[in-house]
C-alpha cells in the first residue's frame, strides 16, 4: 500500500496577489464584499450577516465597514497592494466600505460604480392606493 505523501503548508496561502478586485455589494438589508485576483477567482468574502449582525442591523453603515475590514484582511495576508473596487447597489454601505478599504491602506486603481440601471426594461408594479 503506497504511503501519503505528506504536504508541507497549504496551496492557498502559497499563493501572491500584487492586484485585486474588490467588489462590494450594498443592498437595503444587508452587504457582501469579495475580494477576488484580476482574473476573478475569490480570495476571501464577507458580509455583515457573517460578521454577526442580524435582522436589520445588517443594513448599516457600521456593518458595511466591518464587513469590509474583515474582507480585505485575508488579501492584504496575501500580498496585496492594488486594487480595483466595484460598487453595486442602492444601500446604506456603500460609502462606508469603500471609507473601510481606503483606511486599509490598499492602492485604489480606480472606484467603478456598476450598478445595474434599467433601460426602461421591465414594467413596474401598479401604485399603491392607500
Amino acid at each position: 500500500m503506497a504511503k501519503p505523501i505528506p504536504r508541507i503548508g497549504s496551496r492557498k496561502n502559497a499563493r501572491r496577489i500584487p492586484k485585486g478586485v474588490i467588489h462590494v455589494q450594498a443592498s437595503f438589508n444587508n452587504t457582501i464584499v469579495t475580494v477576488t485576483d484580476v482574473r476573478g477567482r475569490v480570495i476571501s468574502w464577507s458580509s455583515a450577516g457573517t460578521c454577526g449582525f442580524k435582522g436589520t442591523r445588517r443594513g448599516t453603515p457600521f456593518a458595511a465597514q466591518t464587513a469590509a475590514g474583515n474582507a480585505i484582511r485575508a488579501g492584504v495576508d496575501q500580498g496585496m497592494q492594488r486594487a480595483e473596487v466595484m460598487i453595486k447597489g442602492p444601500g446604506l454601505g456603500r460609502d462606508a466600505a469603500l471609507r473601510a478599504i481606503r483606511r486599509s491602506g490598499i492602492l485604489l486603481s480606480f472606484i467603478r460604480d456598476v450598478t445595474p440601471m434599467p433601460h426602461n426594461g421591465c414594467r413596474p408594479p401598479k401604485k399603491r392606493r392607500v
